[in-house]
Protein backbone atom coordinates (compact mmCIF):
# COMPACT_ATOMS: atom_id res chain seq x y z
CA UNK A 1 0.00 0.00 0.00
CA UNK A 2 2.80 2.39 0.89
CA UNK A 3 4.30 1.91 -2.54
CA UNK A 4 1.23 3.40 -4.18
CA UNK A 5 1.41 6.54 -2.09
CA UNK A 6 5.09 7.20 -2.67
CA UNK A 7 6.00 10.00 -5.08
CA UNK A 8 8.27 8.79 -7.84
CA UNK A 9 10.76 10.73 -9.88
CA UNK A 10 8.27 10.63 -12.75
CA UNK A 11 5.81 12.63 -10.67
CA UNK A 12 8.22 15.32 -9.66
CA UNK A 13 6.91 18.81 -10.39
CA UNK A 14 8.79 20.59 -13.12
CA UNK A 15 9.85 17.44 -15.00
CA UNK A 16 9.63 18.04 -18.77
CA UNK A 17 6.23 17.16 -20.22
CA UNK A 18 5.56 15.84 -23.69
CA UNK A 19 3.29 17.72 -26.07
CA UNK A 20 -0.34 16.49 -26.28
CA UNK A 21 -0.84 16.41 -30.05
CA UNK A 22 -2.53 13.07 -30.86
CA UNK A 23 -6.23 12.96 -31.73
CA UNK A 24 -8.33 9.77 -31.77
CA UNK A 25 -7.93 9.26 -35.57
CA UNK A 26 -4.14 9.78 -35.40
CA UNK A 27 -3.88 7.34 -32.49
CA UNK A 28 -6.06 4.83 -34.36
CA UNK A 29 -3.75 4.97 -37.37
CA UNK A 30 -0.70 4.81 -35.10
CA UNK A 31 -1.91 1.53 -33.59
CA UNK A 32 -3.20 0.12 -36.88
CA UNK A 33 0.07 0.96 -38.63
CA UNK A 34 2.10 -0.71 -35.90
CA UNK A 35 -0.02 -3.88 -35.94
CA UNK A 36 -0.23 -4.10 -39.74
CA UNK A 37 3.54 -4.31 -40.05
CA UNK A 38 5.84 -6.34 -42.22
CA UNK A 39 5.04 -9.58 -40.37
CA UNK A 40 1.81 -10.34 -42.19
CA UNK A 41 3.64 -10.37 -45.53
CA UNK A 42 5.71 -13.39 -44.43
CA UNK A 43 3.81 -15.07 -41.60
CA UNK A 44 0.84 -16.44 -43.53
CA UNK A 45 2.98 -19.21 -45.00
CA UNK A 46 4.45 -20.17 -41.63
CA UNK A 47 0.99 -20.28 -40.06
CA UNK A 48 -0.15 -22.55 -42.89
CA UNK A 49 2.80 -24.86 -42.22
CA UNK A 50 1.73 -25.20 -38.58
CA UNK A 51 -2.06 -25.15 -38.86
CA UNK A 52 -2.97 -26.38 -42.36
CA UNK A 53 -5.07 -24.71 -45.02
CA UNK A 54 -7.49 -23.04 -42.58
CA UNK A 55 -5.08 -20.18 -41.92
CA UNK A 56 -7.94 -17.91 -40.90
CA UNK A 57 -8.66 -19.95 -37.73
CA UNK A 58 -5.37 -19.29 -35.83
CA UNK A 59 -5.50 -15.69 -37.05
CA UNK A 60 -8.94 -15.31 -35.48
CA UNK A 61 -7.84 -17.02 -32.26
CA UNK A 62 -4.77 -14.79 -32.03
CA UNK A 63 -7.01 -11.73 -32.40
CA UNK A 64 -9.16 -12.84 -29.44
CA UNK A 65 -6.06 -13.51 -27.30
CA UNK A 66 -4.60 -10.11 -28.20
CA UNK A 67 -7.89 -8.43 -27.25
CA UNK A 68 -7.61 -9.87 -23.73
CA UNK A 69 -4.27 -8.23 -23.05
CA UNK A 70 -5.36 -5.10 -24.93
CA UNK A 71 -8.16 -4.66 -22.37
CA UNK A 72 -5.55 -4.57 -19.60
CA UNK A 73 -3.50 -2.01 -21.50
CA UNK A 74 -6.62 0.10 -22.08
CA UNK A 75 -7.33 0.22 -18.34
CA UNK A 76 -3.77 1.05 -17.33
CA UNK A 77 -3.11 3.55 -20.14
CA UNK A 78 -6.21 5.56 -19.23
CA UNK A 79 -5.56 5.21 -15.51
CA UNK A 80 -1.92 6.32 -15.80
CA UNK A 81 -1.56 8.19 -19.14
CA UNK A 82 2.23 8.51 -19.17
CA UNK A 83 5.16 7.45 -21.30
CA UNK A 84 6.80 4.35 -19.88
CA UNK A 85 4.01 1.87 -20.50
CA UNK A 86 4.50 -1.60 -19.04
CA UNK A 87 7.55 -0.47 -17.07
CA UNK A 88 5.54 2.24 -15.33
CA UNK A 89 2.64 -0.12 -14.56
CA UNK A 90 4.92 -2.86 -13.19
CA UNK A 91 6.76 -0.29 -11.05
CA UNK A 92 3.50 0.88 -9.49
CA UNK A 93 2.22 -2.65 -8.93
CA UNK A 94 5.34 -4.59 -7.93
CA UNK A 95 8.09 -2.03 -7.31
CA UNK A 96 11.02 -0.67 -9.32
CA UNK A 97 12.78 -4.03 -9.76
CA UNK A 98 9.84 -5.54 -11.67
CA UNK A 99 9.38 -2.25 -13.49
CA UNK A 100 12.95 -2.29 -14.71
CA UNK A 101 12.69 -5.92 -15.90
CA UNK A 102 9.45 -5.19 -17.78
CA UNK A 103 10.90 -2.08 -19.34
CA UNK A 104 14.15 -3.82 -20.23
CA UNK A 105 12.28 -6.64 -21.98
CA UNK A 106 10.27 -4.10 -23.97
CA UNK A 107 13.37 -2.10 -24.82
CA UNK A 108 15.28 -5.21 -25.90
CA UNK A 109 12.39 -6.36 -28.07
CA UNK A 110 11.91 -2.92 -29.59
CA UNK A 111 15.57 -2.23 -30.34
CA UNK A 112 16.12 -5.67 -31.86
CA UNK A 113 12.91 -5.35 -33.87
CA UNK A 114 14.00 -2.01 -35.34
CA UNK A 115 17.42 -3.44 -36.20
CA UNK A 116 15.84 -6.47 -37.88
CA UNK A 117 13.48 -4.25 -39.86
CA UNK A 118 16.40 -2.06 -40.94
CA UNK A 119 18.21 -5.11 -42.29
CA UNK A 120 14.99 -6.26 -43.91
CA UNK A 121 14.63 -2.89 -45.60
CA UNK A 122 18.06 -3.29 -47.17
CA UNK A 123 17.41 -6.87 -48.27
CA UNK A 124 15.49 -8.60 -51.05
CA UNK A 125 12.64 -6.11 -51.34
CA UNK A 126 15.03 -3.22 -51.99
CA UNK A 127 17.01 -5.41 -54.40
CA UNK A 128 14.01 -5.37 -56.72
CA UNK A 129 14.95 -1.74 -57.41
CA UNK A 130 18.62 -1.25 -56.53
CA UNK A 131 21.45 -3.30 -55.01
CA UNK A 132 23.32 -1.65 -52.13
CA UNK A 133 25.26 -2.96 -49.08
CA UNK A 134 22.74 -3.98 -46.42
CA UNK A 135 24.76 -2.43 -43.58
CA UNK A 136 25.00 0.95 -45.31
CA UNK A 137 21.28 0.96 -46.11
CA UNK A 138 20.43 0.01 -42.52
CA UNK A 139 22.49 2.85 -41.02
CA UNK A 140 21.13 5.52 -43.37
CA UNK A 141 17.60 4.15 -42.96
CA UNK A 142 17.81 4.31 -39.14
CA UNK A 143 19.31 7.80 -39.20
CA UNK A 144 16.45 9.11 -41.35
CA UNK A 145 13.87 7.47 -39.07
CA UNK A 146 15.53 9.04 -36.02
CA UNK A 147 15.25 12.49 -37.60
CA UNK A 148 11.54 11.96 -38.34
CA UNK A 149 11.04 10.73 -34.77
CA UNK A 150 12.86 13.74 -33.31
CA UNK A 151 10.92 16.21 -35.44
CA UNK A 152 7.74 15.48 -33.54
CA UNK A 153 5.05 12.95 -32.68
CA UNK A 154 2.48 14.68 -34.90
CA UNK A 155 4.75 14.61 -37.94
CA UNK A 156 5.69 10.97 -37.27
CA UNK A 157 2.08 9.87 -36.95
CA UNK A 158 1.01 11.82 -40.03
CA UNK A 159 3.66 9.97 -42.03
CA UNK A 160 2.30 6.79 -40.45
CA UNK A 161 -1.21 7.57 -41.72
CA UNK A 162 0.03 7.63 -45.33
CA UNK A 163 2.10 4.47 -44.85
CA UNK A 164 -0.77 2.65 -43.15
CA UNK A 165 -3.11 3.45 -46.04
CA UNK A 166 -0.51 1.95 -48.42
CA UNK A 167 -0.11 -1.17 -46.25
CA UNK A 168 -3.85 -1.75 -45.90
CA UNK A 169 -4.30 -1.08 -49.61
CA UNK A 170 -1.76 -3.78 -50.44
CA UNK A 171 -3.51 -6.30 -48.20
CA UNK A 172 -6.90 -5.42 -49.70
CA UNK A 173 -5.40 -6.10 -53.13
CA UNK A 174 -4.61 -9.62 -51.90
CA UNK A 175 -8.20 -10.02 -50.71
CA UNK A 176 -9.50 -8.80 -54.08
CA UNK A 177 -7.17 -11.16 -55.98
CA UNK A 178 -8.44 -14.08 -53.90
CA UNK A 179 -12.01 -13.15 -54.79
CA UNK A 180 -11.06 -12.79 -58.46
CA UNK A 181 -9.55 -16.29 -58.47
CA UNK A 182 -12.78 -17.68 -57.06
CA UNK A 183 -14.90 -15.87 -59.64
CA UNK A 184 -12.91 -17.28 -62.52
CA UNK A 185 -13.07 -20.77 -61.01
CA UNK A 186 -9.41 -21.23 -60.13
CA UNK A 187 -9.60 -21.10 -56.33
CA UNK A 188 -10.19 -24.01 -53.96
CA UNK A 189 -12.59 -23.28 -51.08
CA UNK A 190 -12.08 -26.79 -49.72
CA UNK A 191 -8.76 -25.73 -48.20
CA UNK A 192 -10.58 -23.31 -45.88
CA UNK A 193 -11.71 -26.25 -43.73
CA UNK A 194 -8.41 -28.14 -43.66
CA UNK A 195 -7.20 -27.77 -40.08
CA UNK A 196 -4.28 -29.79 -38.79
CA UNK A 197 -1.15 -31.42 -40.25
CA UNK A 198 0.17 -34.99 -40.40
CA UNK A 199 2.17 -34.23 -37.23
CA UNK A 200 -0.55 -32.34 -35.30
CA UNK A 201 -4.24 -32.70 -34.66
CA UNK A 202 -6.66 -29.83 -35.11
CA UNK A 203 -6.41 -28.46 -31.53
CA UNK A 204 -2.62 -28.62 -31.38
CA UNK A 205 -2.38 -27.06 -34.85
CA UNK A 206 -4.58 -24.13 -33.83
CA UNK A 207 -2.53 -23.43 -30.69
CA UNK A 208 0.78 -23.74 -32.49
CA UNK A 209 -0.38 -21.59 -35.38
CA UNK A 210 -1.80 -19.03 -32.96
CA UNK A 211 1.67 -18.41 -31.50
CA UNK A 212 2.93 -17.32 -34.91
CA UNK A 213 -0.28 -15.47 -35.70
CA UNK A 214 -0.06 -13.69 -32.33
CA UNK A 215 3.13 -12.05 -33.52
CA UNK A 216 1.09 -10.45 -36.32
CA UNK A 217 -0.93 -8.54 -33.72
CA UNK A 218 2.06 -7.45 -31.64
CA UNK A 219 2.47 -3.70 -31.80
CA UNK A 220 -0.66 -2.56 -30.01
CA UNK A 221 1.26 -2.47 -26.73
CA UNK A 222 3.60 0.21 -28.04
CA UNK A 223 0.78 2.73 -28.18
CA UNK A 224 0.64 3.15 -24.38
CA UNK A 225 3.96 4.98 -24.61
CA UNK A 226 2.27 7.83 -26.48
CA UNK A 227 -0.80 8.03 -24.20
CA UNK A 228 0.83 11.05 -22.53
CA UNK A 229 0.90 12.73 -25.95
CA UNK A 230 -2.81 12.05 -26.59
CA UNK A 231 -5.21 14.94 -26.08
CA UNK A 232 -7.93 12.98 -24.26
CA UNK A 233 -6.50 9.52 -23.47
CA UNK A 234 -9.42 8.35 -21.32
CA UNK A 235 -11.82 8.80 -24.24
CA UNK A 236 -9.51 8.31 -27.22
CA UNK A 237 -7.29 5.41 -26.21
CA UNK A 238 -9.86 2.57 -25.78
CA UNK A 239 -11.66 3.57 -28.97
CA UNK A 240 -8.47 3.75 -31.01
CA UNK A 241 -7.02 0.54 -29.52
CA UNK A 242 -10.01 -1.77 -29.94
CA UNK A 243 -10.94 -0.20 -33.27
CA UNK A 244 -7.45 -0.70 -34.68
CA UNK A 245 -7.21 -4.30 -33.44
CA UNK A 246 -10.63 -5.15 -34.86
CA UNK A 247 -9.67 -3.62 -38.20
CA UNK A 248 -6.35 -5.48 -38.28
CA UNK A 249 -8.07 -8.74 -37.31
CA UNK A 250 -10.66 -8.40 -40.07
CA UNK A 251 -7.96 -7.66 -42.66
CA UNK A 252 -5.80 -10.57 -41.47
CA UNK A 253 -8.68 -13.06 -41.58
CA UNK A 254 -9.63 -11.94 -45.09
CA UNK A 255 -5.99 -12.20 -46.22
CA UNK A 256 -5.81 -15.69 -44.69
CA UNK A 257 -8.97 -16.71 -46.55
CA UNK A 258 -7.66 -15.30 -49.84
CA UNK A 259 -4.25 -16.96 -49.49
CA UNK A 260 -5.77 -20.34 -48.64
CA UNK A 261 -8.19 -20.20 -51.56
CA UNK A 262 -5.57 -19.02 -54.05
CA UNK A 263 -2.48 -21.09 -53.26
CA UNK A 264 -2.08 -24.79 -52.35
CA UNK A 265 -1.16 -25.18 -48.67
CA UNK A 266 2.18 -26.91 -49.30
CA UNK A 267 3.29 -24.18 -51.69
CA UNK A 268 2.12 -21.49 -49.29
CA UNK A 269 4.02 -23.11 -46.40
CA UNK A 270 7.28 -23.32 -48.34
CA UNK A 271 7.25 -19.69 -49.52
CA UNK A 272 9.10 -16.86 -47.77
CA UNK A 273 6.87 -14.40 -49.64
CA UNK A 274 3.45 -16.05 -49.44
CA UNK A 275 1.46 -13.02 -50.57
CA UNK A 276 3.59 -12.77 -53.69
CA UNK A 277 2.44 -16.33 -54.41
CA UNK A 278 -1.13 -15.02 -54.46
CA UNK A 279 -0.11 -12.18 -56.80
CA UNK A 280 1.63 -14.59 -59.18
CA UNK A 281 -1.27 -17.05 -59.08
CA UNK A 282 -3.85 -14.37 -59.87
CA UNK A 283 -1.79 -12.27 -62.28
CA UNK A 284 -2.53 -8.68 -63.24
CA UNK A 285 -0.37 -7.04 -60.54
CA UNK A 286 3.39 -6.52 -61.14
CA UNK A 287 5.51 -8.20 -58.42
CA UNK A 288 7.51 -4.95 -58.08
CA UNK A 289 4.38 -3.27 -56.77
CA UNK A 290 4.39 -5.61 -53.82
CA UNK A 291 8.07 -5.06 -53.23
CA UNK A 292 7.33 -1.34 -52.91
CA UNK A 293 4.41 -1.97 -50.55
CA UNK A 294 6.58 -4.25 -48.42
CA UNK A 295 9.25 -1.54 -48.17
CA UNK A 296 6.62 0.92 -46.95
CA UNK A 297 5.40 -1.63 -44.40
CA UNK A 298 8.92 -2.25 -43.11
CA UNK A 299 9.72 1.46 -42.87
CA UNK A 300 6.46 2.21 -41.09
CA UNK A 301 6.92 -0.61 -38.59
CA UNK A 302 10.47 0.53 -37.84
CA UNK A 303 9.37 4.15 -37.36
CA UNK A 304 6.58 3.26 -34.93
CA UNK A 305 8.72 0.79 -33.00
CA UNK A 306 11.46 3.41 -32.81
CA UNK A 307 8.97 5.89 -31.36
CA UNK A 308 7.96 3.29 -28.78
CA UNK A 309 11.53 2.47 -27.78
CA UNK A 310 12.53 6.12 -27.32
CA UNK A 311 9.38 6.95 -25.30
CA UNK A 312 9.87 3.87 -23.16
CA UNK A 313 13.47 4.82 -22.41
CA UNK A 314 12.28 8.37 -21.60
CA UNK A 315 9.54 7.06 -19.28
CA UNK A 316 11.87 4.66 -17.47
CA UNK A 317 14.37 7.49 -16.94
CA UNK A 318 11.63 9.65 -15.41
CA UNK A 319 10.82 6.77 -13.08
CA UNK A 320 14.48 6.71 -11.99
CA UNK A 321 15.16 3.35 -13.66
CA UNK A 322 17.55 4.69 -16.32
CA UNK A 323 19.99 7.64 -16.34
CA UNK A 324 18.29 11.03 -16.02
CA UNK A 325 19.98 12.26 -19.22
CA UNK A 326 17.40 10.27 -21.17
CA UNK A 327 14.67 12.68 -20.01
CA UNK A 328 16.15 15.57 -22.00
CA UNK A 329 13.81 16.92 -24.67
CA UNK A 330 14.30 19.30 -27.58
CA UNK A 331 13.22 22.81 -26.45
CA UNK A 332 11.00 23.54 -29.45
CA UNK A 333 9.84 20.09 -30.49
CA UNK A 334 9.62 18.64 -26.96
CA UNK A 335 10.67 15.21 -28.19
CA UNK A 336 13.09 13.02 -26.15
CA UNK A 337 16.16 13.47 -28.33
CA UNK A 338 18.68 11.71 -26.07
CA UNK A 339 16.45 8.63 -25.81
CA UNK A 340 15.94 8.68 -29.59
CA UNK A 341 19.70 8.94 -30.21
CA UNK A 342 20.60 6.11 -27.81
CA UNK A 343 17.98 3.62 -29.03
CA UNK A 344 18.88 4.40 -32.64
CA UNK A 345 22.60 3.84 -32.03
CA UNK A 346 21.91 0.48 -30.37
CA UNK A 347 19.72 -0.58 -33.30
CA UNK A 348 22.48 0.47 -35.71
CA UNK A 349 25.00 -1.60 -33.77
CA UNK A 350 22.78 -4.70 -33.89
CA UNK A 351 22.02 -4.19 -37.57
CA UNK A 352 25.73 -3.91 -38.43
CA UNK A 353 26.84 -6.90 -36.37
CA UNK A 354 24.24 -9.17 -37.89
CA UNK A 355 23.35 -10.66 -34.51
CA UNK A 356 19.69 -9.70 -34.91
CA UNK A 357 18.77 -13.10 -36.38
CA UNK A 358 19.84 -14.92 -33.20
CA UNK A 359 17.65 -12.71 -31.01
CA UNK A 360 14.64 -12.17 -33.31
CA UNK A 361 12.98 -15.43 -32.31
CA UNK A 362 12.94 -14.36 -28.65
CA UNK A 363 10.71 -11.33 -29.30
CA UNK A 364 7.43 -13.14 -28.74
CA UNK A 365 8.68 -14.73 -25.52
CA UNK A 366 9.95 -11.40 -24.18
CA UNK A 367 6.62 -9.77 -24.93
CA UNK A 368 4.70 -12.62 -23.30
CA UNK A 369 6.72 -11.98 -20.12
CA UNK A 370 5.74 -8.32 -20.31
CA UNK A 371 2.08 -9.11 -21.08
CA UNK A 372 1.89 -11.47 -18.10
CA UNK A 373 3.17 -8.70 -15.83
CA UNK A 374 0.71 -6.19 -17.31
CA UNK A 375 -2.30 -8.48 -16.89
CA UNK A 376 -1.43 -9.20 -13.26
CA UNK A 377 -0.61 -5.53 -12.60
CA UNK A 378 -4.17 -4.59 -13.53
CA UNK A 379 -5.51 -6.73 -10.69
CA UNK A 380 -2.93 -5.50 -8.15
CA UNK A 381 -3.56 -1.84 -9.01
CA UNK A 382 -7.32 -2.09 -8.56
CA UNK A 383 -6.67 -0.81 -4.99
CA UNK A 384 -5.40 2.48 -6.47
CA UNK A 385 -8.26 4.63 -7.87
CA UNK A 386 -5.99 6.41 -10.37
CA UNK A 387 -7.45 9.10 -12.63
CA UNK A 388 -11.21 9.48 -12.42
CA UNK A 389 -13.30 8.09 -15.27
CA UNK A 390 -10.66 5.74 -16.67
CA UNK A 391 -11.56 2.61 -18.65
CA UNK A 392 -12.12 -0.46 -16.47
CA UNK A 393 -11.88 -3.95 -17.93
CA UNK A 394 -14.08 -6.76 -16.54
CA UNK A 395 -11.95 -8.72 -14.07
CA UNK A 396 -12.22 -11.92 -16.08
CA UNK A 397 -10.35 -10.35 -19.02
CA UNK A 398 -6.96 -9.75 -17.32
CA UNK A 399 -7.26 -13.19 -15.69
CA UNK A 400 -7.80 -14.82 -19.07
CA UNK A 401 -5.11 -12.59 -20.55
CA UNK A 402 -2.53 -13.85 -18.05
CA UNK A 403 -3.61 -17.44 -18.68
CA UNK A 404 -3.27 -16.95 -22.44
CA UNK A 405 0.32 -15.74 -22.00
CA UNK A 406 1.19 -18.91 -20.10
CA UNK A 407 -0.57 -21.10 -22.68
CA UNK A 408 1.26 -19.48 -25.61
CA UNK A 409 4.60 -19.65 -23.78
CA UNK A 410 4.25 -23.44 -23.49
CA UNK A 411 4.35 -23.65 -27.29
CA UNK A 412 7.72 -21.89 -27.60
CA UNK A 413 10.79 -24.01 -28.28
CA UNK A 414 13.43 -24.70 -25.61
CA UNK A 415 16.18 -22.91 -27.56
CA UNK A 416 14.11 -19.74 -27.65
CA UNK A 417 13.46 -20.04 -23.92
CA UNK A 418 17.21 -20.16 -23.26
CA UNK A 419 17.84 -16.99 -25.27
CA UNK A 420 14.85 -15.24 -23.75
CA UNK A 421 15.82 -16.13 -20.19
CA UNK A 422 19.32 -14.82 -20.86
CA UNK A 423 17.89 -11.42 -21.83
CA UNK A 424 15.64 -11.42 -18.75
CA UNK A 425 18.63 -12.33 -16.57
CA UNK A 426 20.61 -9.38 -17.94
CA UNK A 427 17.65 -7.14 -17.16
CA UNK A 428 17.46 -8.53 -13.62
CA UNK A 429 21.16 -7.83 -13.00
CA UNK A 430 20.81 -4.27 -14.28
CA UNK A 431 17.69 -3.83 -12.13
CA UNK A 432 19.62 -4.96 -9.05
CA UNK A 433 22.39 -2.48 -9.83
CA UNK A 434 19.82 0.28 -10.23
CA UNK A 435 18.34 -0.66 -6.85
CA UNK A 436 21.76 -0.40 -5.23
CA UNK A 437 22.23 3.06 -6.75
CA UNK A 438 18.84 4.17 -5.50
CA UNK A 439 19.47 2.91 -1.98
CA UNK A 440 22.87 4.64 -1.94
CA UNK A 441 21.25 7.86 -3.03
CA UNK A 442 18.60 7.53 -0.33
CA UNK A 443 21.29 7.11 2.34
CA UNK A 444 23.10 10.19 1.06
CA UNK A 445 19.86 12.18 1.25
CA UNK A 446 19.30 10.94 4.81
CA UNK A 447 22.77 12.02 5.88
CA UNK A 448 22.31 15.44 4.29
CA UNK A 449 19.05 15.94 6.18
CA UNK A 450 20.69 14.85 9.44
CA UNK A 451 23.60 17.25 8.92
CA UNK A 452 21.17 20.05 8.20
Amino acid sequence: MARLATRRPADTPGSPALKRALTTPLLYFFILGDVLGAGVYVLVGQVAADAGGAVWVPLGVALLLAMLTAASYAELATKYPRAGGASHYATRAFGPFAGFVAGFCMLAAGIVSVAALARGFGGDYLSAFVTLPVGLVAVVFLAVLALVNARGIKESTRANVVATVVEVGGLLVIVALGGWLLLRGDGDVGRLGQLGTPEKGAAAAVLSGSVLAYYSFVGFETSVNVAEETRDPRRSYPRALFGALATAGAVYVLVGLAASVAVPTARLAESSGPLLEVVEEAGGVPPRVFSAIALVAVANGALLTGIMSSRLAYGMARDGLLPAALTRVLPGRRTPWVAIALTTLLSMLLALTGSVATLASTLVLLLLVVFLMVNTAVLVLRRDPGEAGHFRAPTVLPVLGAASCVALATQIEAEVWLRGLLVVAVGAVLAALAAVRRSGGAREDGRDEADG
